[in-house]
């Protein structure tokens, strides 16, 4: 059940002096709102588009210190819920947003938030975190509307700012501001903590907040979020997930094994597969090979046809990324994997990265070949350092930590590589490895990203099937690629 605006105003309480006179603050300047909106329309549409980046349409969101409700409307929910503590405010976005619902009431109340049912997709604080009294205690409040997928975003202004943002409103540039906690990013991410909410991304945006002829909007796209640059930026936007571990949980597993020119290594992946999770399918997905794989692939389906459940696919298409479609799509079970038919990543190690999707410790596990040492010609000289140098700016890219992106082995969760598929659109078919289109999809969808070492063997069969020179020009534009989709937005 909703507080509409309909509810008498005197139910609502303050707690504090300083919230009645934030109150009417708001409340004395909600009809100048348009203007000032209207003057700085660079930045609010900047604003607006980013969290569009951020937040698909038709999830369920609630945003708390909503307004007007312009924001939450323009995400597209197919469930929007907005919270604010101002009456005629309320008013407002009821009218100009029928669709949605609103609540009046004070998001640091307990009281408005147990009125509300959740649990939510999204949960959005935009500009309104600094002005509550107790940070981390109304966090820790919020997580009563969390799934173990929501994710929560908090949008603020950088202390950095803070006497540039005085100068403006001195210079009547923007609206006179009540007084509000301007918080280092740091002190945010020590908040989230202390309520239990783990950090994902961290994005800065806008350089400059002004048109100015079209420069503005060109220096905040394609300048602004350069490193260093960036920490100069106005805006933050903070993404972070509900701290959850599932001790016991267990989960089904999908092994995909795309495999070309690789028949010496088929039935050893059978062979060497260990037992885990609640149950277990392998499928090859076979890349129209010239050895007799395919044909290989179907003797060791029937050969072990008691022991396991082996399907054997054969690609339509080319390429890794073609076979790691198809073979995603016919899986059955809760959790998808592949693994590399060169067994260069022990099928040994999959049951570690099994654990770390159960637990809830990650949702997007990536293997990495740079942490133990390696057996000799596992990988040459000129490939460790190209994968050193890609995985620094890939790191920068998705705002997490990747050592070693070309590895071939990757797991998530089913139910998230079909939201992932079902976006797809947003990248397009660029990736013939199969590995970006997963990692850019992850960093897209706010995913955590983790990575698990593995004991990368040499091979013992067949010959690499990566140009350094040709997939090390295709990585480049890899890069450029993922810029302009993750970055300059």
């Amino acid at each position: 059940m909703y507080l509409r605006q309909s509810d008498a105003t005197a139910s609502l309480q303050l707690s504090s002096q300083r919230k009645r006179d934030l109150l009417d603050y708001f409340e004395r300047n909600v009809d100048e709102l348009d203007s000032w909106r209207e003057f700085n329309a660079a930045y609010h549409e900047d604003d607006r588009k980013f969290m569009q980046f951020l937040i698909p349409p038709g999830k369920r969101i609630l945003e708390l210190g909503c307004g007007r409700g312009d924001l939450l409307a323009a995400l597209q929910p197919s469930h929007g819920v907005g919270v604010d503590f101002g009456a005629e405010t309320i008013a407002k976005a009821n009218v100009r947003h029928p669709d949605l619902h609103f609540v009046l009431g004070d998001v640091e109340d307990p009281a408005t938030l147990s009125a509300i049912e959740g649990p939510f997709d999204y949960i959005i604080l935009a500009d309104t975190i600094g002005l509550f009294e107790d940070i981390d205690g109304t966090l820790r409040l919020i997580h009563q509307h969390c799934a173990p997928s929501t994710r929560i975003i908090i949008s603020y202004y950088s202390h950095l700012w803070e006497p540039v943002l005085k100068l403006a409103e001195a210079l009547k540039l923007r609206s006179k501001q009540p007084k509000i906690n301007y918080i280092a990013t740091a002190d945010f991410v020590n908040l989230m903590d202390l309520a239990d909410f783990e950090p994902i991304s961290q994005e800065q945006r806008q350089l400059l907040p002004r048109r100015w002829l079209g420069l503005g909007p060109f220096i905040n796209r394609f300048i602004a979020p350069l490193p260093g640059i960036r920490k100069l930026c106005l805006r933050t936007y903070l993404v972070g997930r509900p701290v959850r571990q599932f001790q016991d949980r267990k989960l089904s597993a999908s092994i995909l094994i795309p495999c070309r020119n690789e028949k010496g290594n088929i039935e050893n992946a059978i062979l060497r597969m260990p037992r885990f999770g609640s149950a277990q399918e392998i499928l090859f997905v076979e890349g129209n090979s010239s050895d007799g794989t395919f044909e290989e692939c179907e003797r060791v389906r029937d050969a072990y046809r008691d022991n396991w459940d082996i399907r054997v696919l054969k690609q339509d298409g080319k390429g890794k990324g073609d076979a790691v479609r198809k073979g995603f799509a016919a899986a059955k079970n809760d959790v998808l994997m592949i693994l590399d038919a060169d067994l260069t990543m022990p099928p040994e190690a999959l049951p570690k990265f099994q654990a770390v999707i159960e637990s809830g410790k990650g949702e997007f596990v990536n293997g990495t070949r740079l942490i133990y040492p390696m057996e000799q010609e596992a990988m040459r000289p000129l490939n460790f350092i190209a994968n050193r140098f890609f995985a620094y700016l890939f790191t920068y890219l998705v705002n997490t930590r990747l050592t070693d992106t070309l590895c071939g082995t990757k797991v998530l969760m089913r139910k998230d590589y079909e939201q992932l598929a079902k976006e797809r659109d947003y990248f397009g078919n660029f990736d013939p490895f199969g590995d970006f289109d997963l990692i850019f999809g992850a960093a897209k969808q706010n995913l955590k990203i983790i990575e698990t070492p593995i004991h990368y063997k040499a091979r013992t069969f067949g010959e690499t099937q990566i140009s350094r020179f040709r997939d090390g020009w295709l990585l480049l534009k890899m890069v450029w690629f993922a810029y302009r989709k993750l970055k300059a937005v």
